[in-house]
């Protein structure tokens, strides 16, 4: 995988992956997201898809589409909803106005530079949160070099998911459950061919009544931005999307 580029993988009912680096790497940076699927789909089979989306020149910014429709261009990746996602690279005091779905909750993740959303400053390293009901994005770019951001969005999740681990479920039955088949290394996760390190185990788990599992709850809306597998995405400068 190399800058610009997105992996997407979709774990589905269940998957197993490897992550590794190349030998003469020194420095990896990238964004890593994780999306939960829909209870319809959540049991779909595992699946792996990887785009090079084309850099598309927009005033004052160039734009790489990763995922769904943005600005007019549109990605040839499969997902299970409309999920809008684009790497928005603003030059120095750039500012771009964007169409957006307003039935959609959006993020503007900052890697780099002195932005500004609607007018709100979104530090480097952090994400702005836009909620339903707005049709124009403005992002503005205070800074004398050049900003990098991470565009996401997508209808809201109202769903009650359960997060533990690599598990993403809906209760803590199902927990328990995924648990015991991946430290059985049962057919469930499957297996990956060329891979010669030690297979992961799942670490000790503590009694759901404690908190600290449940702390991965959500009983709002809390869709695919948990930073950092269900469904997983790898995005521009090495993005990734995750069950």
């Amino acid at each position: 995988m190399r800058p610009g580029e997105l992996n997407l993988m979709t774990g589905g009912h269940g998957i197993a992956h490897s992550e590794v680096s190349t030998a003469d790497t020194a420095v990896l940076h990238g964004v890593q997201l994780w999306v939960a699927l829909p209870d319809a789909d959540r049991e779909a089979g595992r699946d792996f898809q990887h785009h090079v989306p084309e850099p598309v020149r927009i005033d004052g910014a160039e734009l790489r589409v990763f995922l769904g429709s943005v600005a007019g261009e549109t990605s040839p990746v499969r997902t299970f909803t409309p999920l809008p996602g684009a790497q928005l690279d603003l030059e120095p005091h750039a500012t771009v106005t964007l169409s957006i779905d307003p039935g959609f909750e959006h993020g503007l993740l900052v890697d780099a530079g002195d932005v500004r959303l609607d007018g709100t400053a979104v530090p480097a390293g952090e994400l702005g949160y836009v909620a339903p009901g707005i049709d124009i994005l403005t992002v503005t770019n205070r800074s004398d070099g050049p900003a990098r951001t991470i565009l996401l969005g997508g209808p809201p999740f109202e769903e009650e998911i359960v997060m533990w681990w690599n598990f993403v479920v809906r209760d803590h039955e199902e927990i328990l459950r995924a648990r015991q088949d991946w430290e059985a290394a049962s057919d469930r996760f499957g297996s990956v061919e060329g891979y010669h390190g030690h297979r992961l185990p799942a670490p000790h788990r503590r009694s759901a009544s404690s908190g600290s599992e449940r702390r991965g709850i959500d009983r709002r809306r809390r869709r695919h931005l948990t930073l950092l597998p269900e469904h997983s995405v790898e995005c521009p400068r090495d993005f990734d999307f995750a069950r």
